[in-house]
């Protein structure tokens, strides 16, 4: 894989240098240049477009907020940010940038800013391969239907719903069983994973829980008219009241 490239962007040439020599200690990030000011690394970044951005905030002509500003928050690299004044803290979080280290920092706490930023444009990469793999296996002859891709641990993973038994929600990410046994953590919503799978053969049973319909064996009663679903591998998953409708297509008579 090829390296990520790095600009520094700041007006000290001592802190250009800090960051410089942290730089140098990890493989897969190279140097792409180094600017003075937020002006000359504006042009810098429509250039040549590095992946991630050390950008002190304090700089002269256009410092680095203003820059943040006259980016597009869609085209943006991962931007790291860097001051010696701890109140721009929540201002910096609030323009979504990656990280945000407070001067003098060390090597430490330089390397989780960097690993961080390295990570965030992983997820982008999986996540822009993913659309398009997906894009193509929905397209092309020949092809079995009902194909999909999930990012998972940087990686772009294939998978058909046959494979999926059921998949529990994790806040913004899911856990996806399958009926290998094994489990995928995926950055992706369980109400996303519920759209992408459509109603003719998954339901949600409840709201950290999705499972594919032919995987369900049992309704089992429970007390005050409850149900608990039993899964064909022994998973026990609770029935919501709310969306009981979602199974009754499926086993009308059961409910």
């Amino acid at each position: 894989m090829s390296k990520m490239r790095a600009l520094i962007v700041d007006d000290e040439p001592l802190a250009r240098s800090r960051v410089r020599v942290f730089l140098s200690t990890n493989p897969q990030v190279e140097i792409a240049g180094e600017c003075a000011d937020g002006l000359e690394a504006l042009a810098a970044i429509e250039r040549d477009h590095p992946e991630i951005v050390f950008l002190d905030v304090q700089m002269p002509r256009c410092d680095g907020l203003e820059l943040l500003a006259k980016l597009p928050a869609g085209e943006r690299p991962a931007i790291i940010l860097a001051t010696a004044h701890d109140h721009f803290a929540v201002e910096a979080f609030t323009k979504q940038v990656v990280d945000f280290l407070l001067k003098p920092f060390d090597r430490e706490r330089f390397n989780l800013a960097l690993d961080r930023a390295i990570g965030f444009i992983r997820d982008q990469r999986a996540g822009d391969l993913g659309k398009r793999v997906e894009g193509l296996l929905a397209t092309a002859p020949g092809r079995p239907p009902g194909r999909m891709a999930v990012k998972t641990d940087g990686r772009v993973v294939f998978l058909t719903p046959s494979e999926i038994v059921w998949a529990e929600a994790a806040n913004n990410y899911s856990t996806l069983h399958l009926a290998s046994s094994k489990r995928l953590l995926v950055r992706e919503t369980l109400s996303s994973l519920e759209e992408r799978l459509g109603s003719s053969t998954f339901a949600r049973v409840n709201r950290s829980a999705l499972v594919h319909i032919d995987q369900v064996q049992e309704l089992q009663p429970e007390k005050y008219g409850d149900y608990t679903v039993l899964l064909r591998n022994g998973t026990r998953l609770s029935l919501s009241r709310k969306l009981r409708g979602r199974l009754d297509k499926f086993l009308p008579e059961a409910l």
